[in-house]
């Protein structure tokens, strides 16, 4: 199939995606149609499919694997928000920043917003919650397991109520995933570091809603500092 208007015809992929996130017929976790399921269901070409699955990936809406199997296609690892064309400008800038540097800026917004969230009378930690079952999954890739364990701590910085901290997040979220990712090379047990990672998550969230507010940034803390640890050494 040719399309007719490519210019627009990603487009109407994107919006429908889009849309079906927004209704809630998708969510962290899901699978996308296949590539010809979306071309038979939209009547788009196949490079339509292809462009707006590329746009969403770069926006952190979905993360894509290529091949057969469980793992190929695309997964749905975070909700669209608002403001999006500013943190596209600071995902490019990221990729300039050094990962000491994006790791020490993580440990700065994450601890305030555990603590935060700890101290808060009321909180909605619903999207945190959903990111936590979407990793208890079997057979994710490492790749879709790191896409959201990213969601789920920028889930907790949208759910701090601060606009500022949770766009600054969301806008280090391709620098976070690219050196977490890097780091799976040097792990050498996978299977133990994603059991002791979805114990972390645990941790983190039995620690923000029973509000000790310390134990919750010490657990961010451990946890950041941790996966750092073992991801350009190998050990913790």
């Amino acid at each position: 199939m040719v399309d007719a208007t490519p210019a627009r015809a990603w487009r109407v992929v994107l919006e429908k995606i889009e849309a079906d996130l927004l209704a809630g017929r998708l969510g962290p976790g899901d699978r996308l149609p296949s590539e010809r399921d979306l071309v038979a269901q939209l009547g788009v070409g196949r490079s339509s499919v292809r462009e707006a699955l590329r746009v969403l990936e770069v926006m952190g809406l979905i993360r894509t694997a290529t091949g057969s199997g469980p793992n190929a296609g695309a997964i749905v690892v975070a909700r669209p928000t608002g403001g999006m064309q500013a943190l596209l400008r600071l995902q490019v800038a990221a990729q300039g920043f050094a990962i000491a540097d994006v790791v020490s800026t993580r440990l700065l917004l994450e601890e305030w917003v555990a603590g935060d969230l700890a101290r808060a009378e009321e909180r909605d930690l619903a999207t945190a919650h959903e990111a936590l079952i979407a990793m208890d999954a079997d057979h994710l890739s490492p790749a879709d397991f790191l896409a959201l364990d990213a969601q789920f701590h920028i889930a907790l910085a949208e759910a701090s109520g601060n606009v500022v901290v949770a766009a600054v997040m969301a806008g280090l979220r391709s620098s976070i995933e690219d050196y977490v990712l890097e780091g799976v090379e040097r792990i050498p047990d996978w299977e133990s570091a994603v059991l002791r990672l979805r114990a972390e998550h645990r941790s983190i969230i039995d620690a923000i809603e029973e509000n000790r507010a310390d134990d919750a940034r010490v657990a961010v803390h451990d946890h950041i500092t941790g996966y750092y640890a073992a991801a350009t050494t190998g050990r913790r």
